[in-house]
């Protein structure tokens, strides 16, 4: 059997986070929950940039997304933007707040990356999130966005 390098190991074990087998109606019901826990801390960005929208308009993007109403190229543009505008601020919970935004537009994408809207909400709001997010999606879906962690 040939050897397997770290990288392939690490790619192993995220695959199933990006090539996820949801359906198109979780994958909505996933980017609509990305869209919720984000949306929750919009107010760190907006507080330290009241007119800057980026972070809004992904969020908007994700939740339009999921209604069918936007492209998935279009949902991926309002991600880089939100992501840019991470880079703008210095306030830990602001730069959480628009990763947030940019991550729940991205699961437009790349259905695993509802979990990292989350734990970006997490990191602006503290622990106590983390009970909010599970109550707010079907469990069939935590494997996805709760993934276990796993040791090498």
């Amino acid at each position: 059997m040939p050897s397997v390098g770290r990288a392939t190991l690490v790619i192993r074990r995220f695959l199933p986070l990006y090539s996820a087998n949801v359906d198109k109606g979780d994958h909505g019901l996933l980017a609509r929950w990305a869209a919720d826990c984000a949306e929750r801390v919009l107010i760190f960005f907006e507080d330290e940039f009241p007119g800057d929208k980026r972070p809004r308009e992904a969020v908007e993007a994700a939740q339009a997304w999921a209604c069918g109403e936007l492209t998935v190229g279009d949902a991926r543009i309002a991600a880089f933007g939100a992501h840019a505008a991470a880079r703008d601020t210095v306030r830990t919970s602001a730069r959480a707040a628009a990763r947030a935004a940019g991550h729940a537009a991205e699961t437009a994408y790349v259905v695993g990356n509802a979990r990292h809207a989350a734990t970006y909400a997490a990191t602006a709001l503290g622990g106590a999130e983390r009970d909010w997010q599970r109550t707010q999606l079907a469990t069939h879906l935590w494997p996805i966005a709760f993934p276990p962690r796993q040791k090498y």
